[in-house]
């Protein structure tokens, strides 16, 4: 071999030698972040999880990455966080503005085919169990019209937990008794939903719908849970959506609001355990 290939190889070895070290002191770094991060500083990161999202700071490290909670929802509303969240990066994610869950796959898929159970489907199998339990009670069951699964997955939708939605009066149209027409975000807005109101079957876009209101309550008739969730509240003659312990933290409301800056939102709930 010639000297200058003998040069060669030996600049390569010392380039790469280098880069190894380099890259060991950054995952050395890494590791001694995460061991002095603390349970109680991860859950206060500001990220609303899907469904049946167990303990933040479990959370974040009994998650795989694995993205089958993104590949299988319908509507695409599970996101994987970028390399900014920090801790959060490669887990999954929901921006309610931009694509809420609406519950439209009738069966917490993403939930079911978590393979570590970070987001647990236990809960919701027991609650929805119980559902057609207390529902045959009450109910004809021989009639050839009856549906358990409708029973067990309306209970189940209920029983979610991802946050809890939040009004801000002082942009609410509905507190301030304005009124709504028009589509929500504009004929550009990809966002997509199951209306309650109509006879759809799957999510289609918002853009493609049309309101008319005296005075706005998009937030109350969107969404899909219902009067358990949010009701809208006249008091002393004024109006305002009021939000109940009934509220899943899907963020329909927070998608379909006209204003500008949405003047709801929805807290995460996640430094709960919801197992």
């Amino acid at each position: 071999m010639g000297k200058s290939n003998t040069d060669l190889n030996r600049r390569n070895f010392l380039k790469s030698g280098a880069v190894a070290v380099a890259a060991m002191a950054a995952v050395g770094a890494g590791v001694g972040y995460i061991k002095k991060v603390k349970g109680t500083d991860i859950c206060k990161q500001n990220i609303l999880r899907p469904p049946g999202a167990i303990a933040e700071n479990e959370f974040i490290f009994g998650c795989i990455k694995c993205g089958l909670c993104v590949q299988i929802c319908p509507i695409q509303a599970v996101k994987l966080a970028g390399i900014n969240e920090a801790l959060s990066y490669g887990t999954p994610y929901i921006d309610v503005r931009e694509q809420p869950c609406d519950f439209s796959c009738d069966s917490l898929q993403c939930v079911e085919t978590c393979p570590t159970a970070v987001l647990n489907f236990k809960q919701f199998e027991e609650t929805g169990g119980n559902a057609l339990t207390e529902y045959q009670k009450v109910h004809d069951v021989s009639d050839p019209s009856f549906n358990p699964f409708k029973v067990q997955i309306q209970a189940m939708k209920e029983a979610v937990k991802m946050g809890m939605a939040k009004v801000n009066e002082k942009t609410c149209l509905a507190v301030q008794g304005k009124g709504f027409s028009g589509t929500p975000r504009g004929k550009d807005f990809e966002g997509i939903y199951r209306s309650p109101d109509s006879n759809e079957k799957k999510a289609s876009p918002l853009s493609n719908k049309t309101f008319n209101r005296d005075v706005c309550d998009l937030c109350v008739t969107e969404c899909p849970i219902g009067e358990k969730a949010i009701v809208m509240d006249k008091d002393n003659g004024s109006f305002k959506p009021m939000v109940l312990e009934g509220c899943t933290g899907c963020g329909v409301c927070v998608m379909v609001c006209p204003t500008e800056k949405p003047s709801i939102i929805v807290e995460p709930l996640n430094e709960n355990s919801h197992v």
